[in-house]
């Protein structure tokens, strides 16, 4: 097997499991540890994976996301439901910011439904989604493309948006610990709370298994967003702490 198809089922494995044993992989495919090894090193490298001891993974890490074409693929009915709670904050004639991210790309091509709407993205697959919807503003946000984001970020994008206002912004994170939510990186960071920033108020959107997590990066205290969103009832300790901190939580069936 030629190396680069070898890598592609690499990556459908990841995709499918979340993780990957090397000792498995190099049983699968006839070749030595140090082939798998030089695999999952230049898979890293390209930011599709995190080594991890005995294999590699492309589940979240307080330096890591995993690719946006990843994320894509993964958790479809959990990001729909809660795409749907959040539509129900959105009224026809506001002006909505998405951020990047593979479920406010599902939000994003919801909104629709609600139109007629003005849409601020830095998000390129709501910007695609959304160009030649009659009845929908869309203002896209320029800047650096991050192809693991799929979405414009740095300081064009930051600088954009200190001239813009809008109704409601959607802030998707990867991790939330205590009454902070986190992000591993820090250009996404500094967009994500420019848009906030400039919006009257934010929601935030996060998967339950995301509770209980940090990341390098501080993005905003719970208590700044007018409502959390999740899929399903995070652990009881972190339901707890928004519930005596009067944050409210709304899961979506």
């Amino acid at each position: 097997m030629k190396r680069d198809d070898r890598r592609q089922r690499i990556l459908d494995e990841l995709v499918r499991e979340g993780s990957v044993q090397l000792d498995a992989l190099a049983g699968a495919f006839g070749v030595s540890k140090m082939t798998i090894h030089r695999d999952l090193d230049d898979l890293e490298a390209e930011g599709l994976l995190r080594k991890i001891r005995g294999g590699a993974s492309i589940e979240a890490g307080t330096q890591f996301e995993s690719d946006f074409r990843f994320r894509q693929l993964q958790g479809h009915d959990a990001k729909e439901r809660m795409a749907r709670a959040a539509l129900a904050l959105v009224e026809p004639g506001m002006t909505v910011i998405i951020n990047d991210g593979s479920m406010a790309a599902m939000l994003g091509a919801m909104l629709t439904e609600r139109r007629p709407l003005t849409v601020i993205t830095n998000n390129d697959a709501v910007i695609e989604a959304l160009k030649t919807e009659p009845g929908m503003t869309v203002i896209a946000l320029g800047g650096r493309y991050s192809a693991k984001y799929n979405a414009w970020i740095g300081r064009v994008t930051e600088e954009a948006l200190k001239g813009l206002r809008a109704d409601l912004a959607f802030i998707s994170a990867p991790a939330v610990a205590g009454l902070q939510a986190f992000h591993m990186d820090d250009d996404i960071t500094r967009v994500k709370r420019r848009m906030m920033d400039c919006a009257e108020r934010s929601a935030l959107l996060v998967n339950h298994a995301r509770f209980d997590r940090t990341a390098l990066h501080v993005l905003a205290g719970l208590g700044e967003f007018a409502a959390v969103i999740t899929d399903a009832a995070p652990a009881p300790g972190a339901q707890a702490a928004l519930a005596t901190a009067g944050i409210p939580l709304t899961i979506a069936t």
